[in-house]
C-alpha cells in the first residue's frame, strides 16, 4: 500500500481537491483534537500543497512554505494524516515527502515548524531539533523546532 503523492500551488488545486483537504484538515485539527480555531489563516494561497492519496482519497496533507511567510525559514505546516490511516506511518512517507518537497521547490535545506509538543519524537525522528520554549497556541502546547 503506498501513496500517490502531488505537489500543487493554490491556483492548481481542483475544487473538490479544496475541500477534500479542508474537510482532513477540519476532521483532525477542529473536530478531533476539539480545538475551536479558524483555520483558514490566509496562508493556503502562497502554500504549496502537498498532497497523499489512497484510492482516490486525501489521506495525508501538509502546507510548504518559502521563507518568510510563516518563518525566517522555510516551512511545513498543517501536517495531518486521517486518523483511518495512523496505523500505516504514512506521517513518515509524509514528512520525507515534505522535507524533498522544501528542498526540490525552494532548494533550502533550513526548515522551521511550529509543532505540537506531543510530536516532538516524531519530528526529531526526521532530523528537527527543539528551538524554543514551550508555547500555547489556540490552548494546545507547540514547540518551534528547526532542521538543518
Amino acid at each position: 500500500m503506498k501513496l500517490e503523492w502531488k505537489i500543487k500551488p493554490f491556483k492548481a488545486l481542483t475544487a473538490d481537491e479544496l475541500y477534500d483537504l479542508l474537510k482532513v484538515r477540519s476532521e483532525i485539527f477542529v473536530v478531533e483534537q476539539n480545538c475551536v480555531y479558524l483555520d483558514l489563516d490566509g496562508k493556503d494561497k502562497k502554500a504549496l500543497h502537498l498532497i497523499g492519496e489512497y484510492d482516490g482519497k486525501i489521506v495525508a496533507y501538509s502546507r510548504l512554505f518559502d521563507a518568510g511567510i510563516s518563518f525566517d525559514n522555510a516551512s511545513i505546516g498543517r501536517v495531518v494524516v486521517h486518523a483511518d490511516y495512523r496505523d500505516k506511518k504514512w506521517g513518515h512517507d509524509l514528512m520525507r515527502e515534505a522535507i524533498a518537497g522544501i528542498k526540490s521547490h525552494f532548494g533550502k535545506d533550513k526548515i522551521t515548524i511550529g509543532a505540537q509538543l506531543y510530536l516532538k519524537k516524531f519530528y526529531e525522528s526526521h532530523g528537527f531539533v527543539q528551538s524554543s520554549e514551550m508555547y500555547l497556541e489556540d490552548d494546545i502546547e507547540h514547540i518551534e523546532m528547526i532542521r538543518g
